[in-house]
Formats: structure tokens, C-alpha cells, sequence
């Protein structure tokens, strides 16, 4: 999948079709503003330019004869007998150092309060207990969130909700240190390299207050922090787009005991885990044990006991991938990719016990758990089921979830923690199902919605699920509506629109979503703009003013308010008209329209042909991912076109990295008038979104990962989008294959190149199509280049998806390069031993 990274425009000399704006208006993001509004910039300050230079790398593709690889004929596990080439490649693996996501000794805690509350006749919602302290705020509404309506009128029902819980004094304080503390390592280690003795760090290490008197440099330290700092702030744990400490996802289960020796015959009691990590559902096994526990004895030491389980939870072998890792692995339903990282955990945990086996004396457990552990084997498998105790670690059979356990009441619990856990992503939920609820009664008897710019983008029969995405991507105030429904299939609806309108790429919306809330804090939600809303009273309804869209889950009906606001006019729009004046009428979104501009429909019927053959959870998030990345790169396409620079949009082309018919950046059409037709069709939803959190928030993130993005100067999705979208001229696909198989060495550019080709759309396809250029120079040149994406650690699992056609030629392209060597050395006069060492 795509790797939503955005650049600058810079003018080149070549013109494409996916860029057609006019030269004048080519300008850097430094003339683009980075608070105001875009819409509000002066038509005289958009030609305002200021080219970035760049480092140009050194041409890195070497002599055929010194980059000759032999074949194996080893059967692969697909298609073919052909297999790629096997030799020691140091890019084949990343070369940062390999950490844990929850190292073992962090302090980091994964639950940090247990609430317990419960319903007294006479005062209502009581809160029970607060354990280890009490969180500060209003205990009572804390109460009245843990039981919710109608709670009484069924066994059991879960519920989720966010607390806004701001950092200590002395949590901020040592954050700052620990930030300092790497930013000064890290320059003393470069200067190191660089020869450079700075006395600043003399006198840190003296003491002087800026520094850290017991200091001492961390040996496992990475050399490249850059790529880690970025992987802090896009981890489970990081503030949303700058806007205050991340949130406290609270998982709440009820349960009615029916007595009837009580006041109204029932008991009904509700147990709370409040932790910073999105994946809470997790716990859920735990909370039924227990909250069926606390009913038989409702004392603090019952918490105590759950709370010392789950935070003695190890989850310190789950490696700790990048931001480019993580894309492939959520984008890939290959249960084995990035296993050799979880291997790799456990034979360092292996060595670290051995060492510490050595320097201290070993007890009979740890000579009986010390035997064999070199021998690792995979979790599920007959080896590790009849390795009985000597199977101390396991391999996860799904790389995708980490498999640990928690022991409670000496009974031990199974947990599956995502490895992978993108943003506006929290709990378990369905996306399948929610598309489901809203396109049934929509197929079956569509109802017409009242044109509104930013909600019906194609026209008054656009779909339900359309409604409900652009009325997120605009801060639409968004209530979801269950009547006699569980709190837990609305807070589950909640938590799954968020992340359809997130795509695991834009934040700000589980920040301001309420899961589940009630009738009493009405005055509260009405001051959050853009809100997202779980409610079970029917009363919502009834008042139009308070929302903007009603999503009625029993009905599955979208209503949009009679009260809600029109889209103003804006200059991008006025702009665009004037461009486009043939696609006036239908880029101000205010006539009804047929045609299919923004490609919805079909999009829609994709999803929904998918979840019919039973393509799985996974497949649809990353559909929608991809529908919100093109949505991304569409919009920088149009800011480009209107205001002549884009804030979504961070860098530049390169011109010494690529050649000519290579250039050019972002999202790419088939010609100048299908561009123009599909930004009419996407003028309002833009402009609507250009002012909303999650804009200013994506440009936010895509500065933080340009800072982590190798080959800075060039476009890799363009390229490839070209290749499979464009009939280009042979010269022109020369260029692009000539100046991807130069550029992309690296594991990270590897991983980068990965994610522009997923396997969802045809994987390595259209970049093997080079194997049979009619130019012989990128035959071999494409050839090398799928060798090195072979001996990358996901770059296997593409090339396993090849078919045998493209290998067989693959096959056939490495024999002649071979043939070539071996001729060369014989007319040179070489001895047959010499021509094997070559070979």
C-alpha cells in the first residue's frame, strides 16, 4: 500500500499529464502558509517559489560483471520451481538495531486504573472503588459512563469511553530529559565520528546542570534515531496531531445479578480497566473473570489482584517496527512477514540469559528451562506442543498479534496483542459489519438525501457510506443512534467509523469521539466541535439542531439535519471554476449529478462485492486505506492547482536521482481531462476538509515522517502509478525503470518501494514488466533490482507472489549475464578455478 508521504512542487522540465498545472504556480511548501487557512492566501502570493537542494547519491548501479548473480533452482513455495537468488546481502535486514515495543524493566505500566462502580436505589450511580488511587475528576459522571441506560434490563453489556487525563508534572519533566539525553547522545556519537571533540558534553558530563550527572551513553543506542523518534510519536501512545497527552481508553463491562433478597431484585455492578494502549479489547476475558469475582468478594484486595496480573503481562519480545514496517504488515494478510524480527527477539532474549546464566549462580528451574533454547520453535506447531517445558519461547503463528498470556489465580490467560496498531484505531471492531447495517436497507430501498457540497458528492443518491465519510472529513457533528440496543454495539460502531475515516493515515477523530455518552452531558458534547457520538436515548433524534448526521443503527438510515450549516464558498472553489468553467455547475456540489466523477460508485461496489466473496476484516481496512491515501494525494493535486502549493506536500524532485521521463510527482491520471473531471467531483469534499483537525493534523505528521523517509527527491508511488495506470513510450518507461533500479538499494528504500506496491494491487507486477523491456539495459537493470526486493525480509514474500512467467524470464535474463562473465573471463585468458570464484 502506498505510503502516504507528500512533497513540494518544484518545476521541472518535463510536463505530465498528473500535473498539469502551469508552471508559474510551482512553489515549495516554504510559500505556503502553516496556520492560516490556505483558502485565504492572496492570488499574489502563490507564485511565490524557493527551491530546496538536495543531496544527489552517487550512482550506486555497478558493472554487470561485478553485480552477476547465480540462480538457485530450488523450488519456491509458489507458482514455480524458479526461486530468487540467495546470497549474503547487508540490506537485507535493517541495520538499526532490533527493540522491543515494551522492554522489560520500562516501568511502563499497561493498565493504570481499575474503577468498580454500582447502582444504589436511592443515590443512583455510585462509584466503588478506585484502584491503586482515584483518577481526578467528577467521580459521579465517572459512575454514570460505567452504567449506562437500560443497564438493568440485560445480563451483561459492555461499554467504551475515553478519559482526557492530562501528564504529571514529574512524567512531563522526565520526558524532557530522556529527549535531551538522546538528542545529545546522538550528537556526540556523530561528532565522534566526525573526529570532533565538543567540550559541551565535557562539561554535561561534569555536572552543570544541563546534563545528566550519572549519564552514560546507551551501547544499545540506534546509530539512526531520526527513523526512531518518528516511530515514538506514531505509536500507540503518541499525542494526536499535537493536541494534548494520549488518551485513556476505558473498557467498561456491567453485569445484573438477579437477588431477589434486594431492593428492586437485582444487583448490578460494573468493572472498569482504564490503560493508555488502544488495543483494550484485549482485557476483555479478564474483566468477566474478575467482575464475577468482585461479586463474590468486593473487596480492594479483588483489584489488587487483577491489576498486579495484567501489568505483570510480558509483551517484551514484540519487536518494535517502523512506520514503513508497519504499513506492510497491516496492508499484507502473510502471516509470515517479519517473522525472522520475532526470531531474531528471542535469540537476543536467549544470549541475555545465557549471560546472565554465567555471572550468577543457576537454580535447578533455570538449569531444567535452560536446555535446548536455541531450539525455537513455532507457537500451534507438533514441535512446540511436544517440546513441553523446554518450549519456553514460541515463534507467534501470526506475525500480525503477539501471543502472550496473563496468570490469573494461578490460571493462565491468552492474550493476542496487534503487532501493528495504527492511529484513530482502538478496540475490536468491524467494519464489515458497519457497512453492512447502512448498505442493506440502502440496496434494498434507497432513499434520496437533500443535496448538501460536502456530504452528497454524488448527487442526491449518493451512498450511506459516503454521507457518513465526507461528514467526517469535514467535522460534521456525527451521533450514532441505537434504541434498546447493547452500549457496546453503538460504542463499537463509533470506534469503526473513526477508523473508516482515519485509514490509519489521519488523526483527531477518536480524540473528540464519545462511544458511548447519555441525555445528562448534552451541554458538554454540544461544546466539541465535530463530534462523533454513541447514544441509546431515541430523544437525539428528535433534535435536528444538535446534529449534523443521525446514523440510525436499528434502521440503518443516514438523516442529514434540516438545521444543518451550509458549505460556504470558498476562493478554491471560485478558482477552480474559472479554470474549469465546463465543470462549474458541477464542482459547486449544488446540482444533482449521475455520472460517477469521484469514482464512489464503483468504489462502493468494490467494498461491497468483497465482503460477499468473504474477503476478510483485513482486506476491507486496507481498501479503505487506500481510498483515503488517494483521497490525500487528490487533495494535494487540487491545492496545487488552485493556490500553487500544497501544505500536504513536503519536499522536492531530485533531478540528479532520476532521468527525464521519470519526473514529475503525486497522484496520477490517465490524462489531463479525467483529472479535471475527478477534482470537480472532489472540489467541495476538499474544501470542506481543509479546515477541519485532521488536515492540520496530516500535515503535521507527513513533516515528522519526511524527516525518517529515504530518497527525499523522489516519488516512488508516482513512478509506479505511471507504470500501471499510463501507456508510456519505451523511452519514457525506460526512465522510470532505469532510475528505480539506481535509487533503490537500501532495506528502508526496499521497504518504502513495498509499500507503493502492495500485494492488494498486483504486488511487483508492473515493475517486472521490465524484465521484458525491449531495452536490454533495463532487463538487467530490472533484474537486479528484483534480486536485491528478494533478499529483503518482506521482499521475499512479494517475489514469492510473482508469477512463473515473470521468473521463468527473470530465469533466463541471470544466464545470459552469466554467460557474458564466463565469455569475458575465457577471452581474458582466466583459469576455470578463477571463473567459478567469479561466477
Amino acid at each position: 500500500m502506498a505510503a502516504a508521504i507528500p512533497y513540494v512542487t518544484r518545476q521541472t522540465g518535463m510536463s505530465n499529464p498528473s500535473n498539469a498545472s502551469s508552471s508559474h504556480r510551482r512553489a515549495s511548501l516554504s510559500s505556503f502558509p502553516s496556520s492560516p487557512c490556505p483558502s485565504q492566501m492572496s492570488l499574489s502570493s502563490r507564485r511565490a517559489r524557493s527551491p530546496q537542494a538536495l543531496v544527489t547519491d552517487s550512482d550506486r548501479t555497478s558493472d554487470l560483471s561485478s553485480k552477476s548473480k547465480t540462480v538457485s533452482s530450488a523450488p519456491s513455495s509458489q507458482h514455480s520451481s524458479y526461486s530468487a537468488p540467495r546470497r549474503p546481502n547487508a540490506d537485507a535486514r535493517s541495520s538499526r538495531k532490533l527493540r522491543s515495543q515494551y522492554p522489560r524493566g520500562s516501568g511502563e505500566k499497561h493498565v493504570e486504573y481499575i474503577l468498580v462502580a454500582s447502582f444504589d436505589i436511592d443515590r443512583g450511580p455510585v462509584m466503588e472503588h478506585q484502584y491503586p488511587m482515584a483518577i481526578t475528576g467528577d467521580e459521579n459522571m465517572l459512575a454514570e459512563l460505567m452504567l449506562p441506560d437500560q443497564a438493568h434490563a440485560r445480563n451483561q453489556d459492555w461499554t467504551i469511553f475515553f478519559l482526557h487525563k492530562d501528564t504529571s508534572q514529574e512524567e512531563d519533566d522526565a520526558n524532557k530529559r530522556a529527549k535531551k539525553k538522546r538528542q545529545r547522545t546522538r550528537r556526540r556519537r556523530q561528532d565522534k565520528a566526525k573526529g570532533v571533540i565538543n567540550e559541551e558534553y565535557e562539561d554535561d558530563s561534569n555536572g552543570d546542570g544541563n546534563g545528566d550527572e550519572n549519564e552514560e551513553e546507551d551501547p544499545d543506542q540506534d546509530e539512526d534515531d531520526t527513523l526512531d523518534d518518528v516511530d515514538d510519536e506514531s505509536s500507540d501512545s503518541e499525542p494526536e496531531g499535537g493536541e494534548g497527552p494520549p488518551l485513556i481508553h476505558v473498557l467498561n463491562l456491567v453485569n445484573t445479578k438477579h437477588d431477589k433478597s434486594v431492593k428492586r431484585g437485582a444487583v448490578v455492578r460494573a468493572m472498569a480497566i482504564c490503560t493508555r494502549h488502544p488495543f483494550l479489547h484485549i482485557y476483555k476475558p479478564l474483566l468477566l473473570l474478575a467482575l464475577e469475582e468482585y461479586f463474590k468478594s468486593p473487596v480492594p484486595e479483588t483489584l489488587s489482584m487483577l491489576y498486579d496480573a495484567v501489568n505483570a503481562m510480558d509483551l517484551s519480545l514484540m519487536p518494535r517496527l517502523s512506520i514503513f514496517e508497519r504499513h506492510l504488515l497491516l496492508a499484507s494478510d502473510n502471516r509470515d512477514l517479519f517473522v525472522e524480527k520475532f526470531e531474531q527477539m528471542i535469540q537476543m532474549r536467549i544470549a541475555q540469559d545465557k549471560a546472565d546464566d554465567s555471572t550468577a549462580d543457576r537454580s535447578p528451574v533455570d538449569a531444567r528451562t535452560g536446555m535446548k533454547l536455541s531450539n525455537i520453535s513455532r507457537a500451534g506447531t507438533k514441535a512446540h506442543v511436544e517440546g513441553g517445558s523446554q518450549s519456553l519461547y514460541a515463534v507467534p503463528r501470526d506475525t500480525h498479534e503477539f501471543e502472550s498470556k496473563v496468570m490469573y489465580k494461578g490460571i493462565p490467560i491468552p492474550i493476542k496483542v496487534p503487532t501493528a496498531v495504527m492511529p484513530e484505531t482502538v478496540g475490536d471492531f468491524s467494519l464489515i459489519k458497519l457497512i453492512q447495517n447502512f448498505s442493506d436497507a440502502h440496496a434494498k430501498s434507497p432513499q434520496p438525501f437533500p443535496l448538501h457540497p460536502h456530504l452528497t458528492t454524488n448527487g442526491v443518491n449518493t451512498h450511506p457510506i459516503v454521507v457518513l465519510v465526507n461528514g467526517l472529513l469535514t467535522q460534521k457533528r456525527v451521533i450514532f443512534l441505537g434504541h434498546n440496543m447493547p452500549s457496546g454495539e453503538v460504542a463499537e460502531a463509533v470506534l469503526a467509523a473513526c477508523a473508516l475515516a482515519s485509514g490509519g493515515l489521519l488523526r483527531g477523530f477518536t480524540r473528540h469521539a464519545f462511544p458511548y455518552t447519555d441525555l445528562t452531558k448534552i451541554d458538554d458534547l454540544l461544546n466539541v466541535p465535530g463530534f462523533i457520538a454513541g447514544v441509546t436515548n431515541p430523544t437525539f433524534e428528535n433534535h435536528p439542531e444538535w446534529w449534523d448526521l443521525l446514523c440510525d443503527l436499528p434502521s440503518g438510515r443516514i438523516k442529514i439535519s434540516s438545521k444543518i450549516e451550509p458549505a460556504p464558498i470558498t476562493e478554491g472553489l471560485l478558482y477552480f471554476q474559472q479554470q474549469n468553467a465546463t465543470l462549474a455547475g458541477i464542482a459547486s456540489g449544488t446540482t444533482n449529478t449521475t455520472q460517477d466523477l469521484t469514482g464512489d460508485v464503483a468504489f462502493m461496489a468494490d467494498i461491497l462485492k468483497s465482503i460477499a466473496i468473504r474477503h476478510g476484516e483485513r482486506v476491507i481496512r486496507a481498501k479503505w486505506r487506500d481510498w483515503i491515501l488517494k483521497f490525500t494525494r487528490i487533495s494535494a493535486q487540487f491545492e496545487e492547482s488552485v493556490y500553487g502549493a500544497s501544505a500536504l506536500y513536503v519536499g522536492g524532485e531530485d533531478e540528479g536521482k532520476m532521468l527525464p521521463g521519470a519526473s514529475g510527482h503525486g497522484y496520477v491520471w490517465s490524462d489531463d481531462a479525467a483529472k479535471n473531471k475527478e477534482l470537480a467531483g472532489n472540489v467541495t469534499r476538499i474544501e470542506g476538509w481543509r479546515n477541519t483537525r485532521s488536515y492540520y493534523s496530516y500535515i503535521q505528521d507527513m513533516a515528522q515522517v519526511y524527516t525518517a523517509r529515504p530518497l527525499k527527491g523522489l516519488d516512488l508511488a508516482h513512478m509506479h502509478d505511471r507504470l500501471r495506470m499510463q501507456r508510456l513510450s519505451p523511452t519514457q518507461s525506460k526512465d522510470i525503470y532505469l532510475t528505480l533500479a539506481k535509487s533503490i538499494h537500501s532495506y528502508d528504500e526496499i521497504c518504502l518501494l513495498l509499500n507503493v506496491a502492495p500485494e492488494s494491487h498486483a504486488g511487483l507486477f508492473y515493475l517486472a514488466l521490465g524484465l521484458f523491456h525491449q531495452d536490454r539495459e533495463v532487463r538487467v537493470r530490472t533484474s537486479e533490482l528484483l534480486g536485491r526486493i528478494s533478499e529483503h525480509e518482506a521482499g521475499q514474500h512479494w517475489w514469492k507472489g510473482l508469477s512463473r512467467f515473470e521468473k521463468l524470464a527473470f530465469e533466463r535474463i541471470r544466464r545470459e549475464i552469466e554467460a557474458e562473465v564466463r565469455a569475458k573471463l575465457e577471452k581474458e585468458g582466466l583459469s576455470p578455478s578463477l571463473e567459478r570464484v567469479v561466477t
